[in-house]
């Protein structure tokens, strides 16, 4: 079995873990063994290998977990001598690893997170998931300049809920990419409101003065809760304007947040310094899965909402795709000689 860190609930690998071993356990007295190969898993999914890994068979020695794990932590990734150290002891006698190119790469490429760089090339268990963006990452794309003025290009992005998470509304100008919120619903958490639901109208109103206020060219809006608004929205306003987009799909989503992320490590979009849209974004962490990393709360539970940062990815994704479909005019100003 391999890359057992891959296997993990959403996409039925313990299940199918324990189905294996059930059938090879059986048979063991016959010969049947079984083994698994693993990069270092993230402790936040309950992978196959953290499930190996934490089991009483392999504190009693019954089954062997062997692994070399580079001597480093998470703040000395930016230490060359400790970086090349952590390779070296990782990689072993592996005398084909390329470990001055991969101490490069860890020390100078930012579009992928440290945990990343920890359990794939040092072999860390990474004891918490590293956030999707550090405040210095983040606060290097604000742009308290040239703000956003009615009748600008803009697309949106909508995720929404009814009670326990946020519903958010995200704006991103066509022309640099600059986003901005058009309206957060937040649970307060307020004891003397425990039945506190979004308030639906406000979230229609406040769609409905950013299409009268802007010029909206694409919307991405994920689906559950809303379907029955968003289809209205989309006879109201278009439906070649307004588009559902489920962030459920991992595939898409994972390239989203990929370009997302890209566009900030190089500072492609930018941003107006809302406090609530930092807050959201800060507070997302990065889940991997099979097609590649996602955005998450830090915890199921986690009280530390991320609503507004998949707002601004699909409003950042619906900009792209506007743009694609040539629905960017640039204004030229017409100079006349005599």
């Amino acid at each position: 079995m391999d890359e057992v860190h891959h296997w993990v609930g959403s996409n039925g690998g313990p299940e199918f873990f324990q189905t294996l071993k059930r059938n090879v356990e059986k048979l063991a007295k016959a010969g049947s063994r079984w083994v698994t190969t693993t990069n270092a898993y993230n402790p936040l999914e309950d992978s196959v290998a953290q499930q190996i890994h934490e089991s009483q068979m392999v504190r009693m020695g019954l089954w062997l977990y062997d692994c070399l794990e580079g001597d480093i932590e998470p703040d000395e990734l930016r230490d060359e001598s400790k970086v090349r150290a952590a390779l070296k002891q990782a990689y072993g006698d592996a005398s084909w690893a390329d470990i001055e190119g991969l101490t490069r790469t860890i020390l100078f490429d930012r579009t992928t997170p440290d945990s990343t760089y920890l359990r794939f090339f040092c072999n860390r268990i990474a004891e918490s998931s590293d956030g999707w963006m550090s405040k210095a990452e983040w606060e290097a794309c604000l742009q308290d300049q040239d703000p956003i003025k009615a009748g600008d290009q803009i697309a949106i992005g909508f995720d929404g809920s009814i009670r326990g998470d946020a519903t958010g509304l995200v704006g991103a100008r066509l022309r640099d990419g600059k986003l901005f919120v058009l309206g957060l619903w937040e649970n307060p958490r307020d004891p003397n409101q425990p039945d506190w639901e979004v308030d639906v109208l406000s979230v229609e109103a406040a769609v409905k003065r950013a299409f009268e206020t802007y010029r909206v060219e694409w919307m991405y809006a994920d689906p559950p809760f809303w379907q029955e608004n968003i289809g209205r929205w989309a006879i109201e306003w278009g439906d070649d304007r307004v588009f559902e987009y489920w962030t459920n799909k991992p595939t898409r989503m994972v390239q989203a947040v990929e370009r997302f992320r890209t566009a900030a490590m190089v500072q492609d979009l930018k941003h107006d310094g809302d406090e609530d849209l930092t807050r959201h974004v800060l507070n997302a962490v990065v889940r991997e899965v099979p097609q590649g990393f996602l955005i998450n709360k830090d915890s199921p539970r986690s009280r530390k909402k991320i609503d507004l940062a998949v707002c601004a990815v699909l409003a950042f994704e619906a900009r792209a795709d506007a743009i694609a479909d040539g629905r960017l005019k640039i204004r030229r100003s017409r100079v006349v000689g005599f």
